[in-house]
């Protein structure tokens, strides 16, 4: 399967279970993968026959910095339905949101949850 991949994609966003996350907010990154068939577009060289990066970062935006959601696998959840209603050419996605900054002790590099999820007709 063909893929279009978004990577390292960066919002501000104010989701999380503690009160601090919820009104501080904090940094969160997404990647994608974007899975349809590019032979089309390849050949055709015509945006109708691909998906747009520009609006698959915006539909993205407007899930990471609207409405607080207590967990990111729920925010995962939203972006990958919103991708699947707004792009009738995706056959499958696959979604992760990236914490790096989560008000829990220890040293790492980041959380995230990543979830794969296919259409269904």
């Amino acid at each position: 399967m063909d893929k279009i991949l978004i990577n390292q994609m960066a919002f501000y966003g104010y989701h999380g279970l503690f009160p601090e996350e919820n009104k501080l907010g904090q940094r969160f990154y997404v990647d994608i993968q974007l899975m349809l068939d590019l032979k089309n577009s390849s050949k055709s060289d015509d945006m109708n026959d691909s998906i747009n990066y520009g609006d698959v970062f915006e539909l993205i935006k407007g899930i990471m910095e609207g409405k607080p959601k207590n967990l990111i696998e729920a925010v995962a959840e939203d972006i990958s339905d919103a991708l699947f209603q707004a792009f009738d050419l995706l056959s499958a996605c696959t979604v992760k949101v990236i914490k790096p900054d989560p008000p829990i002790p220890g040293h790492y590099q980041s959380v995230a949850v990543e979830i794969t999820r296919e259409r269904t007709e």
